[in-house]
């Protein structure tokens, strides 16, 4: 009989109800999202023109909270996947789906869409609330304002490719303490301590490095010294890419 045949469309719809029931993908939404919105309308309710931050980009400014946001959607990620390891549900996964690539693509896909869409949504309400606070200053803007729109996408897209790679971190650690620790170490951390490195090449490196293409997505204007938006939006694809690669090769290699 077909009724229980095993299909992509099962796997996903596994995975979406999986995510929904656990109670950390509830608080890490709510978290990310509060923290966007309320630093953003904080910036804008004590921000005066002339007070230093003019010449910070204002998409950068109203959504400086995804600083800490992404941290969130990080471990998100990490729970999508090193979450099912220290529960031991990875092995009712892995017997449920014996090729074992579906689960951590669908992991991803879900993780993808669920994570662009609360940030998307959320980008386009924290802009507009905290520029009602912006109005009359010398970083009041609107959507219409040239790279604006780019730039509050190019937010959401960043945070996603972010997430992706703290999930195949958390895939390839399978402990969450692990990935936690290397996303903010390696992703969040070393761009810092490299950029300390007296070197052209090592600078033009780090422009490329994840967090680094993050901003260079958030910013409605150009970045001195930063890649370009298509060059970064490249750059963390690759970097997600990458990281989702190496956590299925060794997905197919181990036990479970």
């Amino acid at each position: 009989m077909n009724t229980y045949r095993l299909t992509p469309a099962r796997v996903l719809r596994s995975e979406w109800h999986k995510l929904w029931t656990l109670r950390s993908t509830w608080i890490t939404l709510l978290t990310a999202s509060s923290l966007t919105l309320g630093i953003g309308l904080l910036m804008g309710g004590t921000y005066e023109s002339g007070g230093g931050d003019g010449d910070v980009d204002t998409v950068v400014l109203t959504l400086i909270g995804l600083q800490l946001a992404q941290i969130a959607f990080a471990v998100l990620g990490v729970l999508v996947t090193a979450g099912e390891y220290s529960t031991g549900m990875i092995r009712a996964s892995m017997t449920t789906v014996p090729h074992r690539l579906p689960v951590l693509w669908s992991k991803a896909a879900v993780f993808a869409a669920v994570t662009f869409t609360v940030s998307l949504v959320t980008a386009f309400v924290t802009f507009p609330a905290a520029q009602l606070l912006f109005a009359g200053t010398d970083q009041e803007a609107s959507l219409g304002d040239p790279g604006v729109f780019r730039a509050l996408v190019g937010s959401s897209t960043g945070l996603t490719l972010l997430g992706l790679i703290a999930l195949g971190l958390g895939a390839l650690l399978r402990s969450v303490p692990g990935a936690i620790g290397a996303f903010i170490g390696g992703v969040m951390v070393l761009p810092e301590v490299v950029t300390m490195i007296p070197s052209d090449v090592v600078a033009d490196a780090v422009e490329y490095f994840p967090v680094n293409a993050l901003e260079a997505l958030t910013s409605a204007e150009a970045v001195p010294g930063a890649a370009s938006p298509g060059a970064a939006l490249l750059a963390l694809t690759l970097w997600a890419a990458g990281a989702l690669a190496v956590a299925g090769a060794m997905l197919r290699r181990r036990d479970v």
